[in-house]
């Protein structure tokens, strides 16, 4: 599909129930966390938003990923969506999304025209619960990485996600020990797994259902 026929597809799709846990469940690490599943999620939850930002390019539908600095925090050297945590002055969830991915790679949030949100993912590990919010731009955005948040930005094709053989496991070990068969996105070279693999699986399932 091109980019302005997946864009209509998108906001007629968004209208109708998510797959959300069904497809997130797809590229969940194992064990499970099931955390990220309770219906209510602890009062003392902060809220935040990621942009997964369409865009047409000679090379097909585009969207940026980001690739974390290396610090000493749990989501070190990953590779995400540009966002972040809402602050206090944001109006509501879709501008902390356009806000927080305007500062880290430069789009220009006033040409981005909001398509819908996908389902929200509780992440047990940083206490989040993150909106994705999916949006369209008419245009090839000059992206610049903020460095202090953003370590490389990562422009990648829709068409990817949409190739099985991008889909892989491995066994991942965290800092405390802990080891998880983990499902996730080869692109990039980069291993895309955790939150951000459970987003993309939802555009997945959306476009495959059709």
């Amino acid at each position: 599909m091109t980019h302005s026929e997946i864009v209509t597809f998108l906001q007629q799709r968004l209208a109708s129930k998510l797959p959300g846990q069904v497809a997130h469940l797809e590229m969940a690490p194992q064990p499970v966390d099931m955390r990220r599943f309770q219906p209510k999620v602890p009062e003392s939850h902060r809220k935040g938003a990621v942009l997964l930002l369409l865009y047409p390019s000679e090379e097909g539908v585009m969207f940026p990923l980001i690739k974390r600095p290396v610090y000493p925090g749990v989501h070190s050297g990953q590779i995400a969506l540009p966002g972040g945590k809402m602050d206090q002055e944001d109006s509501n969830i879709i501008y902390t999304a356009l806000r927080e991915a305007e500062e880290e790679v430069a789009v220009n949030r006033e040409r981005i025209e909001i398509l819908g949100q996908l389902s929200d993912l509780y992440i047990p590990t940083s206490n989040f619960l993150v909106t994705p919010v999916l949006g369209s731009i008419n245009e090839i955005p000059q992206f610049v990485p903020e460095e202090r948040e953003v370590d490389a930005i990562l422009p990648t094709g829709l068409d990817l996600l949409l190739e099985p053989s991008r889909r892989k496991r491995t066994l991942l070990k965290l800092s405390n020990n802990l080891q998880l068969d983990t499902p996730y996105f080869d692109l990039h070279g980069e291993i895309v797994w955790g939150a951000t693999a459970m987003i993309l699986s939802e555009l997945v399932k959306l476009i495959q259902e059709g």
